[in-house]
């Protein structure tokens, strides 16, 4: 890995918690001192450069966890070496940084990002295709879970959208909010501050995608994560699951999360299956570690990069997808910010995105 800090803890704390599937085998950051402290905090040898790293070792992958204004340089280094990369999202921060990166290493065959929302229980679920069959034709989606690139990702992945053009329209609005926790957990003296909503909507090939977020929105038990799919033969809202059948009858059930270690269940604190009118949606693969949703959706999409190198499964998501996601996040912005809406053309990777299928994207 190259980088630390919060992100990076994340692929540490996998590689511990499920040794038999994952190690890492060093963490290139480039304070001697910071790596001091992460050889004795993790037990992990680190390097001062990517390419001390790999004349160390051989690493099936190399996750960037560092800032996005270093980490096309970064991503860049380790292709030139050679090295498979599952990189920081966004992989560059603004669209000619994105053009140049692709221009770069587009074609290497190297590079994945590490978007790891559309992995989420929960969103597997809900793109399971006996529950996607009862909703019919999907048209829309209403994301309120997470921000930018990331939930580009979302809307992309229930929507199938390849990198058509969309219309993007937008508005940014402030308003009082009481403070939530934060990476550092609960705040001692929380008080109201001003928070900045976005809401927009993006139009493309007959579907639209809601995107709706307030900033600290992603850890604040007053601002709860949402997701809204209608199709033409039923809807999802909140868990819930609406559908009619052939015959036109409506049914409603949730989708149940079967958690274990409640009560008197002594088989630890872990999430066990995600179901839905008795069909088994998903499982936790990572069964026993005891791994938050988000650590199990960062272990499978690490995972996932490694069995696309071995041949045993597709890409979990490509550069170019992560390019056409930050391409809309930014659209997103650009709308808000001039209140007028914003169409994105085609770019130099919208081939790469239509004939590349996607993990998340996968039928």
């Amino acid at each position: 890995m190259v980088g630390r800090g919060w992100r990076a803890d994340f692929y540490l704390r996998v590689a511990r918690l499920v040794p038999e599937r994952f190690r890492c085998l060093g963490v290139v950051t480039r304070d001697a001192d910071a790596g001091a402290r992460l050889e004795r905090e993790w037990g992990v040898p680190t390097y001062r450069s990517p390419k001390d790293l790999a004349a160390a070792c051989d690493p099936e992958v190399v996750v960037t966890s560092v800032p996005r204004a270093v980490n096309p340089a970064v991503v860049r280094e380790l292709v030139s070496l050679g090295l498979p990369v599952l990189s920081e999202t966004p992989p560059a921060r603004d669209g000619e940084g994105l053009r140049e990166l692709w221009a770069s290493v587009g074609d290497s065959g190297l590079v994945q990002v590490a978007e790891q929302n559309p992995y989420l229980p929960i969103m597997t679920a809900l793109r399971a295709p006996v529950l996607r069959d009862a909703l019919g034709e999907l048209t829309s989606v209403h994301v309120s879970w997470t921000h930018d690139y990331h939930a580009m990702a979302l809307a992309r992945s229930f929507l199938r959208l390849e990198a058509e053009p969309a219309r993007v329209t937008a508005f940014r609005t402030e308003g009082p909010l009481l403070e939530g926790p934060g990476r550092g957990g609960r705040p001692t003296d929380p008080r109201v501050r001003r928070a900045a909503h976005t809401l927009a909507v993006l139009e493309s090939r007959g579907v639209t995608a809601v995107y709706d977020f307030t900033d600290t929105q992603w850890f604040h038990p007053l601002r709860r994560s949402q997701l809204i799919l209608r199709g033409s033969h039923g809807e999802v809202v909140g868990g819930q699951v609406t559908w009619a059948d052939d015959d036109g009858t409506v049914h409603s059930a949730p989708v149940h999360r079967r958690q274990t270690g409640w009560d008197g269940d002594l088989e630890g604190a872990d999430l066990d299956t995600l179901t839905w009118a008795g069909h088994v949606l998903y499982r936790n693969p990572y069964r026993g570690a005891r791994l938050s949703d988000e650590e199990i959706a960062i272990a499978t999409c690490l995972e996932r990069t490694a069995m696309w190198r071995r041949g045993q499964g597709p890409a979990p998501y490509p550069l170019a997808h992560a390019c056409q996601d930050h391409l809309l996040s930014l659209a997103i912005h650009a709308a808000a910010r001039d209140r007028s809406a914003v169409t994105t053309g085609r770019e130099a990777w919208a081939a790469a995105v239509d004939n590349e299928v996607a993990g998340p994207l996968a039928p």
